[in-house]
């Protein structure tokens, strides 16, 4: 479904609400489409619907960058969903840092942010949204409604398997909501339409919840690697299972290593492989056909002329280019001078921006490495990770620059050897010479030859985190990965982190993300995460 659920813009949207909003900002379904009884009389919505499912991770509304939003009162570009959840996982850590005023934005790398501001909110809201849409999608494809409409067991068959890739996809939304927000409302297909308000489950419960929704559909959704590019399959599935063990002790207070070795393995025993494309080539306009596609388990498809969004990866191809970049060379009109990085993450590379490892994609013309302010784009190296060319230079499908056609590789191998390395070491099961063996397979990729191999003794956490980084940076790991190693807010330490130039240590707290101050207000079941 690479380009349906590229192409396919719902012409309807479900009778449904968003049970747990903010009030002030109008966060509710548009209502000027047709009903969902009225929509499913083609048989062919229920893939239009399953597609709805999938862009809402890469869009923001019906049209294309302006002028039919999925949540009123929303600028389109501010509140999508990749955007917005890369801004979490990568702004608040040393991996990037922007120079906009916009808001509250430079709270997120300071870590001062507040219930009231109005990114995180925006996430929230958007989490949200995409679970009522699963919700809606499930309650449409029971058997008694398929009945009702007497839908043919061909179809039948089909919606079933878009029924389990609809459960992955709420269980993906939960998932963010968890480790972002940890105790939050929790609604399925099984609770009413209407104004309600939910009630909040806490973390343990919730992670207890995905895990079981997972395992329920490991063997009903298409088998890994059957899938059209850009649906998920079961090595999605394996991979999300990974996700959710190798965290299990933030969010339960119990380990679960060993299941981590257990998925992982599925998953490098599913046939993907490291392609031999050097790693500059897996962030390329083509990335879905240059042979880095052989790698990426779950992507986030994108299309310069299908999927024009100013979020997502219009975000992330034009925002780190400015200063002297010449933006042709990333198939862009113009760069926004936005996002750099800290100088605790270029020295995470032996030699720094001159290092043998090809993955320290660093422009430093014009750029220092030190911050001594935030908002001048030449405080901090620049970053040339992601690129709207393909392999030969030529610029992508959209003539005039703005939207890219490169996709998000939210889940890559080179991610399942690293969690699998991290497991054996803790103590999981796994064998350390395995850890070895795939780690030294992404260096010999990085470095283009064994001159960057490690031995069994260099495996230590320590290395395991600065490995997730150089490899895995600008992909929406690193605040999770922080708080997992215990270096997010009250030990770790970069640039302006604590609203300080040298950077100083925040509150333990930091690690979960305030309720939003409106949906507190508006839910009395709701109670702020502790700190806030």
């Amino acid at each position: 479904m690479m380009k349906t659920v590229k192409n396919i813009f719902i012409a309807f949207t479900v009778i449904l609400f968003v049970q747990s909003c903010a009030s002030d900002l109008d966060l509710q379904p548009e209502d000027n489409r047709l009903t969902a009884d009225a929509a499913f009389e083609d048989p062919a919505a229920y893939k239009q619907f399953l597609a709805k499912l999938y862009a809402g991770i890469s869009l923001s509304g019906q049209d294309g960058p302006a002028g039919n939003p999925d949540l009123a009162g929303l600028d389109e570009g501010f509140s999508n969903y990749l955007r917005l959840y890369w801004k979490m996982q990568e702004l608040t850590t040393d991996e990037a840092i922007i120079g906009w005023n916009d808001g509250t934005i430079k709270d997120l790398h300071g870590q001062t942010w507040t219930a009231g501001n109005e990114f995180i909110r925006t996430m929230y809201s958007r989490i949200f949204y995409q679970i009522a849409l699963t919700n809606e999608f499930l309650r449409q494809t029971t058997s008694s409604k398929l009945d009702g409409r007497g839908v043919d067991a061909d179809l039948r068959a089909e919606i079933q398997d878009y029924r389990a890739e609809a459960r992955f996809m709420r269980a993906l939304s939960y998932w963010h909501a968890m480790d972002l927000f940890a105790n939050v409302p929790f609604v399925t297909e099984e609770d009413p339409i209407g104004a309600f308000l939910p009630q909040q489950i806490q973390r343990a419960d919730l992670f207890n919840y995905i895990e079981s929704e997972l395992l329920d559909i490991e063997d009903d959704i298409v088998a890994a690697r059957q899938n059209e590019y850009g649906r998920a399959d079961q090595a999605a599935v394996w991979m999300l299972l990974s996700k959710l063990y190798i965290n299990a002790e933030v969010y339960t207070g119990s380990p679960r290593y060993t299941d981590v070795i257990t998925y992982t393995t599925n998953v490098i025993n599913a046939g993907y492989t490291i392609p031999s494309n050097e790693y500059f080539q897996l962030f390329l306009a083509d990335n879905d056909s240059n042979g880095a596609q052989e790698e990426v388990i779950f992507p986030i498809t994108f299309d310069g002329l299908n999927t024009q969004s100013f979020g997502g990866m219009t975000f992330l191809v034009h925002a780190p280019v400015g200063g002297s970049m010449d933006p042709a060379e990333f198939g862009i009109n113009g760069g926004w001078f936005g996002i750099r990085t800290t100088p605790t993450f270029v020295e995470l590379f032996p030699g720094e921006e001159n290092s043998a490892d090809g993955r320290a994609m660093f422009y430093t013309d014009g750029q220092q490495k030190d911050i001594d302010d935030t908002s001048p784009f030449n405080n901090g190296f620049a970053i040339e990770k992601y690129r709207n060319v393909d392999v030969n230079g030529v610029q992508g499908s959209d003539a005039t620059g703005d939207h890219p056609d490169t996709d998000f590789p939210m889940f890559r191998l080179a991610d399942a050897y690293l969690m699998y390395a991290e497991a054996s070491l803790r103590g999981g099961g796994g064998t350390l010479s395995n850890a070895r063996d795939y780690i030294n397979e992404l260096r010999e990729r990085a470095y283009g030859d064994t001159s960057g191999n490690i031995n069994e003794s260099d495996i230590t956490l320590d290395f395991i985190l600065d490995e997730r980084a150089r490899e895995l940076y600008w992909e929406g790991h690193r605040r999770t990965d922080l708080i997992r190693f215990g270096q997010f807010s009250d030990q770790g330490v970069w640039q302006w982190k604590g609203n300080v130039q040298q950077g100083v240590t925040t509150d333990a707290y930091r690690d979960v993300m305030p309720i939003p101050a409106t949906d507190l207000g508006i839910n009395t079941n709701l109670q702020q995460n502790e700190g806030y």
